[in-house]
């Protein structure tokens, strides 16, 4: 079993780091192999709605997007995590998530996510939900934690001293591994949920 960690700060060893770095233990110690993927330094282009992707098998733009994409496929759950900008996420981040669940078309059905922020003060609940919303389109249980998955700390490593927050990423990562340990054996067991055809509509067309 496999967890998908994408580190959405510019800094390698920030707050979003420390909270992801927390979780891994965890997931270490749960016999979960993690794999991390900064993606906040980069230059990442948002999507253009080109639509390649469906004829490419992937995104028309081959950088660290592809690259997730490939690690997506692989793992049975995914943690993205953000420092807060503007009561947002760090615009490449955001850039980075479109592209990758627009264009990444393995079978997201189950793969367990969840979003983890970082913040000197605000903001976090509602980048929080901004990043869920890109699990919850994709047939994807979101797993949770004690409190909303957050922490606080202004300088690098200032996170640590967040003993709740900390708490907090320890207790998301040992419910995210009870959730994909679950879903392991209710596959084996069961299968995955009988799917639809989609129904495309706009509005009331």
């Amino acid at each position: 079993m496999k967890v998908l960690m994408i580190n959405g700060s510019p800094r390698a060893t920030g707050n979003t780091a420390t909270a992801l770095k927390e979780m891994e233990k965890i997931f270490d110690q749960e016999g979960i192999e993690t794999v991390t993927i900064q993606v906040g330094h980069l230059d990442v282009r948002g999507c253009i709605g080109c639509g390649r992707c469906s004829e490419l098998g992937k995104c028309v733009f081959d950088d660290v997007v592809n690259e997730c994409a490939r690690e997506f496929a692989e793992c049975d759950g995914i943690v993205v995590g953000s420092p807060v900008y503007y009561a947002s996420a760090n615009g490449t981040l955001t850039a980075c998530l479109d592209r990758l669940f627009y264009s990444a078309h393995c079978d997201k059905t189950m793969k367990v996510g969840a979003s983890v922020v970082a913040a000197r003060r605000g903001g976090l609940s509602a980048t929080f939900d901004q990043l869920n919303k890109y699990f919850t389109i994709s047939g994807m249980p979101v797993a949770s934690s004690q409190y909303w998955n957050s922490v606080h700390g202004r300088g690098p490593g200032e996170a640590v001293q967040d003993e709740e927050g900390m708490q907090t990423m320890r207790t998301l990562a040992r419910n995210m591994s009870f959730l994909i340990k679950s879903i392991q054996l209710g596959k084996e067991a069961y299968g995955l949920p009988e799917k639809e055809a989609p129904a495309r509509t706009n509005f009331i067309r």
